[in-house]
């Protein structure tokens, strides 16, 4: 599929399969971001806040999102994002992307969009609206 124009209420584009969560990717994005809460980076601190280990910043799996749409950006941009997070994402995760076309009016494209973990549990739902050029 060369633009997603072409795509059909119903179709999906092309899902993304991330590699598996490691520690370094949660500390990296500790700090690009700011977010330096040490459940997300240390064991120990992760274990103390009653969970079974480290988890991925719910914001690292929301930014991936945006890989979906990634190849089409000479086509148009992301305009609106709103996702709900529904699931912790752990450690050697591996999550994958999906974004399937809801609505479709002249260039605007509204997208169901979902990360699931290699369970198949979602762990973070919601839309995004793609607005083409």
């Amino acid at each position: 599929m060369s633009t997603l124009l072409e795509l059909q209420v119903g179709e999906a584009v092309k899902e993304i399969q991330l590699e598996p969560v490691s520690r370094m990717d949660l500390i990296k994005y500790s700090g690009a971001s700011g977010d330096f809460n040490p459940i997300h980076t240390i064991d120990e601190e992760a274990k103390k806040a009653g969970l079974p280990g480290i988890i991925a910043h719910g914001m690292w799996t929301m930014g991936n999102l945006a890989k979906l749409f990634t190849s089409y950006y000479e086509d148009g941009f992301v305009q609106d994002y709103s996702i709900r997070f529904k699931g912790m994402v752990f450690l050697n995760d591996v999550v994958t992307l999906k974004a399937t076309l809801k609505e479709k009016q002249e260039k605007t494209l509204r997208f169901a969009v979902q990360a699931v973990n290699q369970q198949g549990n979602n762990v973070l739902q919601g839309e995004v609206v793609f607005q083409q050029y």
